[in-house]
This record gives C-alpha cells, sequence and structure tokens, in this order.
C-alpha cells in the first residue's frame, strides 16, 4: 500500500475523534475491525465502535490528537502497518496531558480498492525507567500541540 494513502486514513482517523464523530471514526473500520483503547478497554467491531465513542463523546470531555507518524511498512500483500505516537490535547487549556501520552499501531487492510483499519491499538508510553524517553516524546508531541492553538 502506498504509504502516504494509508497515513491519510490516518490522519482521517484522528481528524474524526478530533471532531468528536462517533460513526466517521468506526467508519474508517473493517466490519469486524478492533480498537483496543489506551485504559486497555476493547471494542469489536464497527458497530461497538460508533455506540461506545458516541456515548464517550455525550458523557465526556475527550481531548484532540496531536500525533507523529513514525512509519508505514507492508507487512503482507493488501496489509501495511502504521505506527505513530500521540498525545491528548486539553479542550479547556490547549495544554497536553502528559499521563496520557501513547504509541499507536494501526494495521490497514486493503480490499477492492479501499482501505480500512483492521486494528488501532493504542498502548500508554510510559518508557518506565527510560523518562528521557518519555520526555522527548512529550516535547515532542506539545511542538505539535503548540502549532494547532488559536492566534490571538
Amino acid at each position: 500500500m502506498e504509504p502516504a494513502r494509508v497515513e491519510s486514513c490516518y490522519r482521517q482517523l484522528l481528524a474524526a475523534w478530533n471532531r468528536r464523530d462517533a460513526e466517521a471514526f468506526a467508519a474508517l473500520f473493517t466490519d469486524d475491525g478492533l480498537a483496543v483503547a489506551f485504559d486497555g478497554s476493547v471494542m469489536n467491531g464497527r458497530a461497538e465502535i460508533a455506540s461506545t465513542l458516541s456515548s464517550v463523546f455525550l458523557n465526556e470531555r475527550t481531548g484532540t490528537y496531536a500525533a507523529s507518524v513514525r512509519g508505514v511498512s507492508d507487512i503482507a500483500p493488501g496489509v501495511a502497518l502504521l505506527r505513530a505516537i500521540v498525545g491528548m490535547v486539553s479542550i479547556d487549556n490547549f495544554d497536553l496531558s502528559l499521563t496520557i501520552n501513547a504509541t499507536q499501531s494501526v494495521v490497514y487492510v486493503e480490499s477492492d480498492g479501499d482501505i480500512k483499519v483492521a486494528l488501532l491499538q493504542s498502548t500508554p508510553a510510559a518508557f518506565h525507567g527510560r523518562p528521557e524517553v518519555a520526555e522527548a516524546l512529550t516535547l515532542e508531541l506539545e511542538e505539535i500541540a503548540r502549532s494547532r492553538r488559536p492566534q490571538h
């Protein structure tokens, strides 16, 4: 798969989250796609992803993603892996919520010329015993978040 196309689909996924649009987010998954959230909760299939996120967006003040794609690689014909780092920007003060930085692995599959998410895995970026790695990741994500802040 063309890396730019895979990255574009990933950006659409983040944009749907940032708009708090559960249906658009879920539509980017295969029917039986799997999303594993930062807290370890699992959503099985497009319908459960849409339902769960609709409830989350209704009941919680979710932040928006700041992300940096680390790479895209083909892992089999019609299957690609995207790796990224993400942070969550508070909707109240535009600051990065440092405790929820994560790495994301996203498996994309191609079918009939369309690409969809088969697996989204978010893993806390704790980097136990390596505070310098956690700090570097935070600094990078803060710069991305800062570039999106409204100018006064």
